[in-house]
């Protein structure tokens, strides 16, 4: 760990309670998990196009759109840890232990509407019933990973471990 790490952690100690009970507000929960929508939603809306243009099965365009979920999901946070001068292994272990656990909830929701939606995945890219299912699909994810990630804060999970970066 190096000093300023060491710096960062001491300070927020004096700031959190010790032990297992730290205090995750909503809003800071809400924020974490809107971040990481963002990188799902892009990975997401790339994914659905890239299945869609590319005709692939539905089961093919789910996939393309989770893993692209994952790559985008981590690159936006990898991009601020990098920013704090942490070296690239590193920073993909922090997005790792940060993303991982509210992006697969996210993805878990987010398909399974999708998948849920009588003809959403069939639907072309200039059909209006594929976007209101995705932004469906997307508002109820944030829905659920919000208490997710408040419970993974309050335990210093999840995006607890990208705040020492900020």
């Amino acid at each position: 760990m190096t000093h300023q790490e060491q710096q960062h952690r001491h300070h927020h100690q004096g700031h959190e309670h010790h032990g297992s009970d730290h205090r995750a507000s909503w809003r800071t929960a809400a924020q974490a998990t809107l971040h990481c929508l963002t990188g799902c939603a892009i990975g997401e809306v790339l994914g659905m196009v890239i299945g869609t243009a590319a005709g692939l099965h539905n089961a093919a365009t789910v996939a393309v759109s989770i893993a692209l979920a994952f790559v985008f999901g981590y690159a936006l946070t990898m991009r601020g840890v990098l920013r704090a001068g942490i070296p690239l292994r590193q920073a993909l272990k922090v997005a790792l232990a940060a993303d991982t656990v509210s992006i697969a909830v996210m993805e878990l929701i987010d398909n399974t509407v999708m998948v849920g939606v009588p003809g959403a995945l069939a639907a072309g890219l200039s059909d209006v019933l594929f976007w209101l299912s995705l932004v469906l699909s997307l508002a109820l994810a944030f829905v659920v990973t919000t208490p997710v990630n408040r419970w993974m804060i309050g335990r210093g999970k999840g995006h607890a471990v990208v705040h020492a970066y900020h």
